[in-house]
């Protein structure tokens, strides 16, 4: 089993989510990226190239990413924890048959970058095994994310 952690579009692996795990959880990857979407998923092709049974933890753009992985790559993924994912981005579609990748999709009542009533629909038509939380709380999700219960959600 490996964990990967994927940062934001405007973001890195060194961001408040990214010391998180640095400091929380060592072993979580934590790799950087820019670019478009397809110059990240190439480089995220290459990192998990040689990765198996992946918990994968993607923020906003990176849970688009973590997204698409599971939809090229089924049977590398484990479990997506999605923190406020990308799915309203214009590129997203969901595949034709939902996805049996465990799926947990963590978002705020308050987002306003990735609403919910735009995300959660996408959610349930990329995954067959999607439990969603709505938190109160915005698209950072600071007031919640440290609250989450990580030893489970990374087990």
């Amino acid at each position: 089993m490996k964990r990967l952690f994927l940062h934001g579009l405007d973001s890195s692996g060194f961001g408040t989510k990214g010391k998180f795990f640095a400091e929380t959880y060592p072993d979580v990857l934590r790799p950087d990226f820019d670019g478009s979407l397809t110059e990240r998923m190439e480089r995220l092709r290459a990192i998990v190239a040689d990765l198996q049974d992946l918990i994968i933890v993607g923020s906003s753009f990176g849970g688009l990413m973590a997204t698409c992985l599971a939809v090229e790559r089924p049977e590398l993924v484990k479990r997506l924890i999605l923190l406020a994912p990308a799915l309203n981005f214009k590129e997203y579609q969901p595949p034709s048959t939902k996805l049996a990748t465990q799926a947990i999709l963590i978002i705020g009542h308050h987002d306003t970058v990735t609403p919910p009533d735009i995300v959660i629909p996408a959610a349930e038509d990329t995954f067959a095994r999607l439990e969603t939380v709505m938190v109160n709380d915005d698209h950072l999700l600071h007031e919640s994310f440290r609250q989450l219960d990580w030893n489970t959600l990374l087990a």
